[in-house]
């Protein structure tokens, strides 16, 4: 296997396989954070419209001076919305000052009568060029067959809690079965970066905890969003070329999630 350069790693619809997540970051706090990020070489930003902070990831993206196909964004419709979607979109979209999104989600499953015709609402915004790709956040699997049956359409995307004490290689497997990549979020809170497996992992390759779990993220081929406001660990996360996790490390911290 060649060493990975998170640059360049992309899944499903164009989208780099590291991403910087920005969920409680507000303020000049939620700027500075994307500003630094960008700096370090992260390509994939993700935001929704819940987190208060569209604005100010977009004039991140704006003052960075790279292109705009360099970048991609994503965002989200919280489920509350649902009878709204155009509206909200909108608003993203300008907040964002992009004329189209990368990738639209459904942030959380509305109530059952109204996730269909939600999905619906993200894929005619999809047909109108508005945004490139739509998904879904922390659905299940009946969630994910119900939109495929009702549309013959299947999400993207699929945002879900994840990390290695939550490995479940047959909930991923089903995913991929239906052509729906998995991506995680909250790698670090679902997570003991204390563990002593992690620990030996990190010190045979002279790095911390952290970049264990995130580059074991991504030799799965599974997207990872990490979140901070510093910019020492911003920039250190994304420092995940250098090393490579072995098939006996990768099988170690497998065996972290449930039985």
């Amino acid at each position: 296997m060649e060493a990975m350069t998170i640059s360049s790693q992309r899944v499903g619809p164009g989208m780099p396989l590291l991403g910087f997540g920005t969920w409680q970051l507000r303020g000049q706090a939620a700027y500075d954070a994307v500003r630094a990020a960008l700096d370090a070489g992260y390509r994939h930003l993700d935001t929704a419209t819940m987190y208060g902070n569209e604005d100010e990831v977009g004039r991140a993206i704006a003052d960075s001076g790279l292109a705009r196909d360099e970048i991609f964004v994503t965002t989200k419709i919280q489920a509350e919305r649902a009878g709204q979607e155009r509206a909200t979109l909108e608003a993203s979209r300008k907040a964002l000052g992009l004329e189209a999104i990368d990738l639209w989600l459904i942030h959380w499953p509305p109530s059952r009568d109204a996730s269909v015709p939600m999905w619906r609402e993200l894929l005619a915004a999809r047909g109108k060029g508005q945004v490139k790709a739509v998904g879904v956040s922390n659905y299940d699997l009946a969630g994910l067959d119900e939109l495929i049956r009702a549309t013959g359409e299947k999400p993207a995307v699929n945002q879900i809690r994840f990390g290695p004490t939550l490995y479940d290689p047959k909930l991923v497997a089903a995913h991929r079965d239906r052509g729906i990549v998995v991506e995680g979020y909250s790698p670090f809170k679902t997570t003991n970066l204390k563990d002593k497996v992690l620990t030996g992992i990190a010190a045979a390759h002279d790095v911390d905890t952290a970049r264990v779990v995130l580059r074991w993220h991504l030799q799965h081929e599974i997207v990872v969003i990490p979140k901070s406001a510093d910019p020492q660990r911003i920039a250190r996360n994304a420092q995940l070329d250098g090393f490579e996790l072995s098939a006996d490390e990768m099988a170690r911290i497998d065996a972290l999630g449930p039985a």
